[in-house]
């Protein structure tokens, strides 16, 4: 997974990523409001959480080894929890902050006010994207499972084995999972309630199927050999459209008709439809965001790079 990772990154700098067509392009839907900086914070960054209440953005610093804690309101960074290896995956639950932890293999939960550990849970190796179902705490870890957690209990619940290591995944309300598992070159579904793989659907032309956002009846999913989005059936896998997109894309979100992506070849692309509609410049390596429909502004994680330092880049729509 990390490894595939580091080629997308190779392939988009050597400019062997699709060519984006850019005769559909209309002003930016998404327009820079700020930049905050994370002074000090070095290699990559991972995935982002939000506290919707108290406006706190927290960023995996992967490559720092710490979790950044951010006040979007007033445009600073708060906290950094530290003694971390390779954090991941976070998501904010219940006043509780849960970290999927690389380097160590355990998922961490942290009181969400004094970021002081709690507890953790044991998983192996490679802790990794964390998803959040209202009740239950869902990891992705390993050469093979996603654990279920209660993040109330500190203890795990139930396992789903897999063949390969899951990158993104996503959960609807009735249970049902699609994972991403790229070094198996498909996407799997599974039942979360039975933990049982119900359908295993091939990638056909594609490859490091990476990143994934979910609609009612539609499945978003970023691959970056070629670099594009294709747009699935949720229920069969069947195929609609295949969109060219940014190279080394590392998240996809979705919310009523607009689709962003964000990439390590140092662009959003913004889709309308099937329509790309904006292809905005960022940096290189700024590959993960997080889109929130409630203010409606996305938040770019951006790594130190060529002399300037890392730092969150508000979009507001």
């Amino acid at each position: 997974m990390k490894f595939m990772g580091w080629i997308g990154v190779m392939l988009a700098l050597l400019g062997c990523g699709n060519p984006v067509d850019t005769t559909h392009l209309e002003k930016d839907l998404l327009h820079l409001e700020t930049k905050i900086p994370l002074t000090g914070v070095s290699g990559r960054i991972d995935h982002l959480a939000y506290d919707s209440v108290g406006r706190r953005v927290f960023v995996a610093a992967l490559g720092n080894g710490t979790v950044e804690v951010v006040d979007l309101s007033s445009g600073r960074r708060l906290y950094s929890i530290t003694g971390l290896r390779e954090p991941q995956g976070v998501v904010y639950v219940s006043s509780r902050l849960v970290v999927a932890d690389g380097g160590s293999g355990d998922c961490i939960v942290y009181d969400g006010g004094r970021y002081l550990e709690l507890g953790r849970v044991a998983l192996g190796d490679d802790a990794d994207n964390v998803r959040y179902d209202g009740a239950r705490v869902y990891v992705g870890y390993g050469s093979g499972g996603i654990a279920v957690i209660d993040p109330l209990a500190i203890r795990k619940v139930g396992d789903l084995p897999l063949k390969g290591h899951p990158e993104s995944f996503q959960l609807d309300d009735s249970g049902r999972v699609w994972i991403n598992i790229p070094d198996e070159g498909e996407v799997v579904t599974a039942d979360m309630r039975t933990l049982r793989i119900t359908g295993q659907w091939k990638n056909r032309g594609g490859a490091a199927n990476f990143p994934m956002a979910l609609d009612k009846a539609r499945l978003f999913v970023g691959y970056r050999h070629p670099a594009q989005v294709r747009v699935l059936d949720n229920r069969t896998g069947s195929m609609g459209a295949s969109l060219p997109c940014v190279g080394d894309a590392d998240d996809v979100f979705y919310d009523n008709g607009v689709l962003f992506v964000s990439g390590g070849e140092g662009y959003l692309d913004v889709f309308r439809g099937d329509t790309l509609v904006n292809h905005i410049p960022t940096r290189r390596g700024a590959r993960t965001c997080l889109w929130l429909p409630g203010e409606r502004k996305l938040i770019l994680a951006v790594p130190a790079r060529g002399g300037e330092e890392a730092a969150l880049w508000v979009y507001g729509m």
